[in-house]
């Protein structure tokens, strides 16, 4: 009685290693990104995540207004980093190198528009 009461604690123990061991592995298969961006005010940084969430893959988003940088934490199986940064152009904003999307800008509201700093 006691070998089986050891033999089924030991088993216990070892699904429950395993089981962090391939949470940990899932969650290493994340990728983050960061993108400078022409953003200047709460509502860019507001709109600005809320699109960049709404992509399929992304887990995170934060725009830090001080350096107007986005970093996104994201699944590279479902989305990539270029994608990203044509989200952020395609929102009116610029996104690294990428040049914002001009149509889209125009749209944004006037306190958007100002320029960068």
């Amino acid at each position: 009685m006691k070998n089986n009461l050891k033999s089924f604690l030991c088993s216990i123990a070892l699904i429950i290693v395993l089981s962090i061991g391939v949470s940990a592995a899932e969650k290493q298969k994340s990728e983050t990104v960061t993108i400078q961006t022409s953003a200047v005010c709460e509502s860019c940084k507001a709109r600005l995540e809320k699109k960049v969430k709404a992509v399929d893959g992304v887990e995170e988003a934060l725009l830090n207004l001080n350096n107007k940088k986005i970093k996104i934490k994201f699944d590279p199986s479902k989305t990539n980093a270029v994608a990203l940064r044509e989200v952020i152009a395609n929102t009116g904003y610029d996104a690294d190198a990428l040049t914002k999307n001009a149509e889209a800008f125009e749209k944004l509201p006037m306190c958007c528009q100002k320029p960068m700093k």
